[in-house]
């Protein structure tokens, strides 16, 4: 995959959802809190590439697969979502798939939940796993389109502090390849 283009409309974007969550944070409603929240100056994220923007098909699960799905959590109280399907993307080294959630009883969602775990998870990322919130579209006859930007890719809150319950990515969810993109560890290479 080769590094996409640094600039444009697409970067000012990212900049600008990150400048909007940096300030959530700061004022104390999101997850840092204590000392931490009094020495937060912003989080840290690689810097935007246009290559980690992607759209794939949204494949329907098969009907044995339909249904709810358990996904484990870090505090062990499982959490229950809408297995939606399944996306194929084209990464460095070939075809992977992700498996996408919806909340339960959403038959056609604006928007689905991927938690995903990649080669920078521990060193570079939340050991535990990132996630994505992907919009999905609908394209002729209805085909659900979804749109993956890891540029957007984010620690879930248990990432910054005791007392959160969120959900680990299931093993299919788990990229063989390096993702630099999206929310990343302090001090760790850009």
């Amino acid at each position: 995959m080769s590094a996409g283009n640094p600039g444009g409309l697409h970067a000012e974007a990212i900049g600008e959802f990150r400048r909007r969550k940096d300030e959530h944070f700061a004022s104390g409603r999101g997850p840092v809190q204590g000392e931490a929240l009094r020495q937060f100056r912003g989080l840290s994220y690689y810097a935007p590439d246009d290559s980690w923007a992607l759209s794939a098909p949204l494949e329907a699960p098969q009907e044995q697969d339909a249904g709810e799905f358990t996904l484990e959590t870090n505090t062990g109280q499982p959490r229950q979502m809408a297995f939606a399907g399944r996306v194929r993307l084209p990464l460095p080294g070939g075809e992977q798939s992700l498996s996408v959630f919806a909340p339960l009883g959403d038959t056609a969602p604006a928007r689905v939940f991927i938690p995903f775990r990649d080669a920078t998870s521990g060193p570079e990322t939340y050991g535990a796993g990132r996630y994505l919130d992907a919009p999905v579209s609908r394209g002729p006859g209805g085909a659900a389109l979804v749109q993956l930007d890891f540029n957007l890719a984010y620690h879930p809150y248990c990432a910054y502090g005791d007392g959160w319950t969120c959900p680990l990515p299931p093993a299919e969810n788990r990229l063989r390849v390096v993702v630099r993109a999206g929310e990343r560890l302090p001090q760790t290479p850009q």
